[in-house]
């Protein structure tokens, strides 16, 4: 198979679909990579280093020629254009908040597999959970920087010092986002509440922490109340494929402290509040009611070497299926691949983003058993 490696575009995203490692194995397994030049080198990977790998180097119009094309983010609206029907698209795509990017997917005819779709034997999604780590890990190292007071926060600092207050964090979600966010405020010594609707998920996380952390289960009322006394609030609630749940009302952000700091990552999936809007890593924040807003919908590419070393580890083993045994077996052998189809052949295949966007969907064995062999 050709498979095809663009340079993302979008605002200061430096990640890339395939490392030089990656391209390695492809090649190995007897297919042709086209890398578009310059596609790793702001993260250290030359295009010297792709060619020692085995790939061609070409521009964007010939690595989006490819069979295959494998990104990182959700392809926007130029590179969309040059998608046809037959190609396969493996990369994040985030449907749910985004019904031109649909549409113009839809009008493809491309076969589009999304990242965050794809499950494990245990319902998990193990494409999405690096992004997560990394996501969780950067909430908390972003929130404590918007927290000082040059930068519209509170001035307050997160694991306090003798005699003052540590700051308080309060996570919403106790998932990868949540589980991660909660290490790196515990190590910084904040005070720290995770709410979830699983009590399976806070008693794990009290037998990890114990009385270094507290857990509530999550009702409005505990959201309300919780939310009103942070500094720092994480949003890191998911619904797979689906629009996040908007957990926190414009009304209650006119009410929380001044300098009060919110980081949705749940944006990606719509955010979790009201006043949550996708922001770039060139202009991160912006303040509503006098609260912080960090709604970067791309934060691992802030991290971009360390995102896609840990993106390729897990999605290397698809995209050799893929390949190796083109995109219909692949998706009938492997039930949990084949959740990430969300559009085939101008048919939205994702139960999810059809119920979030109204639109109609073809059941996963119809769209399968209707791709070319």
């Amino acid at each position: 198979m050709h498979i095809g490696v663009p340079k993302e575009i979008k605002n200061h995203e430096y990640r890339v679909g395939l490392t030089p490692q990656a391209v390695a194995e492809l090649v190995r397994n007897g297919h042709r990579v086209t890398v578009e030049r310059g596609a790793g080198a702001a993260i250290g990977f030359s295009d010297d280093d792709y060619l020692a790998a085995g790939a061609q180097l070409a521009g964007t119009a010939e690595a989006f020629a490819a069979d295959m094309i494998v990104k990182v983010k959700e392809p926007q609206a130029e590179e969309r254009a040059r998608l046809r029907r037959g190609q396969i698209l493996f990369t994040y795509l985030h449907l749910a908040p985004d019904p031109a990017q649909t549409e113009d997917l839809l009008t493809s005819g491309a076969t589009c597999i999304a990242y965050e779709t794809v499950t494990d034997v245990n319902g998990r999604l193990p494409l999405l959970a690096p992004m997560s780590e990394v996501a969780g890990r950067m909430a908390i190292q972003a929130g404590a920087g918007c927290l000082e007071k040059a930068r519209g926060g509170r001035g307050v600092l997160l694991g306090g010092v003798p005699g003052v207050p540590r700051g308080k964090v309060v996570i919403l979600g106790g998932g990868v986002v949540g589980a991660n966010a909660l290490a790196m405020a515990v190590g910084l010594g904040a005070d720290v509440t995770v709410l979830d609707k699983n009590p399976d998920v806070l008693r794990r996380l009290d037998a990890q922490y114990g009385n270094r952390i507290n857990t509530l289960y999550s009702t409005a009322s505990t959201v309300e109340e919780q939310v009103l006394g942070a500094d720092l609030v994480i949003g890191g609630v998911l619904i797979p494929g689906a629009a996040a749940p908007k957990l926190i009302s414009a009304e209650l952000v006119s009410r929380m402290q001044s300098g009060a700091v919110l980081v949705d990552v749940a944006i990606d999936q719509g955010g979790c509040a009201e006043t949550s809007r996708p922001t770039t890593h060139a202009d991160p924040t912006y303040i509503v009611d006098g609260v912080v807003h960090y709604c970067v919908a791309n934060m691992p590419g802030g991290v971009a070497r360390t995102s896609t070393q840990a993106l390729n580890n897990a999605t290397l083993p698809f995209v050799l299926a893929l390949a190796n045994k083109g995109v219909k077996r692949a998706l009938t052998d492997d039930k949990h691949l084949a959740r990430g189809l969300n559009v085939a052949d101008g048919q939205l295949t994702n139960a999810e983003v059809g119920e979030a966007l109204g639109m109609p969907v073809q059941t996963l064995e119809t769209a399968i058993a209707a791709l070319p062999d």
